[in-house]
């Protein structure tokens, strides 16, 4: 189109060396006529001392002298022999009577009198002065007509940097979109407005101004406002909420308004702005405020109210931390809809995972599902990442297809890195990192609400990782019960508490599970009302919920000096309940930790067969009694998932 012309800053390269060419001979220009016009105006003459003028008329080397003010200009008898000119000598006058005396003895009749004659020096004060002013007034006139036309700032700098696309640029449709059915659905009415606007203008409907996509960070906000431009076929501006800002107040409001001149040009069609809070937030003056970004946000206000959305002209904005957003910003009437794209489900993973597959060769022992209900709270770029990832892989190890082993690999290698080979532990670490890890492992077994183990390694990773067990739940689950929260503590201390056991001592390695399990028991008393104390008072708020979900306190220091105490007290708990059921169960753990030394990975059914054995109990009893305690025994793995955040596996730090 020609909007990617007129943005294009390849384009405006030759025009802003035209300028500057310009400019310069201008310049130029002006300091040359500025030369001629002394040199013309001057006489041009020899100026000799009184003294060399006395001397020519002694020797009567002197024809005609003429007075004009204080000046004599001296005509002498012969010329000069290199031009062929009588040269003319100037000389300022002394004494008129004296002079007049000194003429009539040297014999010069000829002397007169000029009367003073301004028109020179005026015209020279003319030329050399309004001369100058008229060619830079014309310039700073011709410079200000190009800023006009390209937007109103020098070069193009309040000029929108929106570039337009069309349906066959963008080569997205809603079919390229998985796992967020929700919003496809609401964005689906509007591309069938700009399709079918007379049903809905004859029940009276009019197309929704604006709809502001709001969710994490990887969830497809901008792969989904692509999307309706590609179903909608019509022009899609796209540019991201920095693209406003600059250091001079005013630009960003012209970019707005040059934005929205372009897209009435070209109604119906799509504005999309990425990231919105660059340019929304609210606005508040006890901190001084921004004046570039609040103006800015008024003319994208008065915009929004100024359009008719008859024309088809629709707002698309994306962005993950709606409440810093202006009220005015949200209100109906510029923004009619908020749109949610969270993060997918289980069945919007897989859907997700078919998408991103299917120009990836596969072979039969691929199961997606499974891979799906081992990445539980991961988005779709996540998702997209470990298809990728998968790819590599098998493309590394010299095969055609992507396998399962592929799979689970590339899930390890996005969640806690690729293996560290080159990180050797000495065999007393290594011995403390698997009783640490087994630690866990074993808590998790040995309580009826814990998700089952999957996988137990002390390879390092790369994100810092010495050693890990991986867990996966039989379900998708959206709510956690308190029973489960208490076994999840336990298993988050079952390391530490290992070290303890054995070697009477404990290390750096349990920082990451402290700092979790802290998390878990902070929410649990202040979120989620499970704390006998304070019942059911919320004690804190989210910030960022679509970010970090950080929890601020909402309480007097006195209270959160007894939150502190709860959550010491819910940890203790925690931690004295998993040394009791590690020293209940010292050869088990000894047995598993032998073997995890001497394999450094085993699977989750390899731990469940030397856990049952250990033990003494039966395959058919095992079956009985354990499967109450982990009902997903087999399955794939899957991070653990706190409601709100995920908390993809139990770790031992470097």
């Amino acid at each position: 189109m020609n909007q990617n012309q007129n943005n294009d800053p390849k384009n405006d390269g030759p025009k802003n060396r035209q300028s500057l060419l310009v400019l310069l001979v201008c310049i130029m220009i002006s300091l040359v006529c500025i030369n001629l016009l002394s040199r013309m105006t001057s006489n041009m003459n020899s100026e000799i001392p009184y003294s060399e003028f006395i001397k020519m008329l002694e020797e009567g080397e002197v024809e005609r002298v003429v007075l004009s003010s204080d000046t004599l200009t001296i005509i002498p008898k012969t010329q000069n022999s290199m031009t062929g000119t009588t040269e003319l000598y100037t000389t300022l006058m002394e004494d008129e009577s004296e002079l007049t005396q000194r003429l009539e003895e040297a014999g010069v009749d000829d002397y007169s009198k000029e009367q003073p004659d301004m028109t020179a020096s005026i015209i020279y004060s003319l030329l050399s002065i309004v001369l100058p002013v008229l060619i830079m007034v014309g310039l700073l006139s011709w410079l200000f007509r190009r800023m006009n036309k390209n937007g109103g700032m020098m070069g193009g700098v309040g000029k929108s940097k929106a570039k337009a696309y069309v349906q066959k640029e963008t080569g997205v449709t809603f079919k390229d979109v998985a796992g967020e059915d929700e919003a496809k659905e609401s964005l689906q009415e509007v591309v069938d407005f700009l399709h079918n606007p007379g049903k809905y203008a004859a029940i009276g409907a009019k197309l929704p101004k604006g709809a502001l996509l709001v969710g994490p960070p990887g969830t497809g906000k901008t792969l989904l406002a692509k999307a309706v431009a590609g179903e909608a076929h019509v022009p899609f501006f796209s540019l991201s909420g920095s693209d406003f800002v600059e250091m001079f107040v005013g630009v960003g409001a012209s970019r707005v308004r040059d934005l929205f001149e372009e897209a009435k040009k070209n109604a119906p069609c799509i504005i999309f702005i990425d990231e919105v809070d660059a340019i929304g937030k609210t606005r508040d003056s006890r901190y001084g405020g921004n004046d570039e970004r609040e103006q800015t946000l008024n003319q994208l206000l008065a915009e929004m109210d100024g359009f008719d959305t008859s024309k088809g002209l629709l707002i698309l904005a994306a962005t993950n931390r709606p409440e810093v957003l202006d009220p005015a910003l949200l209100r109906p009437g510029r923004f009619d809809r908020r749109i949610i794209v969270d993060r997918p489900d289980l069945k919007g993973r897989v859907s997700i995972l078919k998408v991103h597959a299917k120009n990836v060769s596969l072979d039969e022992t691929v199961d997606l599902d499974a891979i799906a209900l081992a990445t539980s709270g991961a988005v779709g770029s996540d998702l997209a990442n470990m298809i990728n990832e998968a790819a590599i892989l098998a493309v590394k190890h010299g095969r055609k297809a992507v396998s399962q082993k592929d799979l689970l690999e590339a899930v390890e290698v996005v969640l806690v890195g690729k293996e560290k080979k080159d990180r050797i532990l000495s065999p007393e670490e290594r011995k403390i990192v698997s009783y640490h890890e087994v630690g866990h492992a074993l808590v998790s077994a040995l309580q009826k609400d814990s998700e089952p183990v999957q996988k137990i390694t002390i390879v390092p990773r790369t994100m810092g990782a010495l050693g890990y067990v991986m867990h996966v739940p039989e379900e998708e689950k959206y709510l956690n019960t308190k029973k489960e929260l208490e076994a999840m503590l336990v298993g988050y201390l079952g390391g530490r508490a290992a070290e303890e056991i054995v070697f009477d001592t404990v290390t750096t390695g349990a920082a990451n599970d402290i700092e979790q399990a802290t998390k878990v028991a902070r929410a649990m008393i202040t979120q989620y009302g499970m704390s006998d104390r304070f019942g059911l008072m919320g004690l804190a708020e989210t910030q960022s919920q679509y970010l970090d979900g950080r929890a601020m306190l909402n309480c007097g220091d006195s209270t959160a000096t007894e939150i502190d105490h709860e959550v010491m007290k819910l940890l203790k708990k925690s931690y004295d309940e998993a040394k009791r059921l590690l020293s209940e169960n010292r050869d088990v753990m000894d047995k598993i930790a032998a073997f995890l030394i001497e394999k450094e990975t085993i699977t989750g059914k390899e731990f469940m067969k030397i856990f049952h054995e250990a033990r003494g109990v039966t395959e058919s009893d095992s079956k009985q009694r354990i499967s109450e305690k982990n009902p997903g025994e087999g399955q794939e793995n899957a991070p653990e998932e706190l409601p709100g955040e995920t908390q993809p596996v139990s770790e031992n730090p470097a």
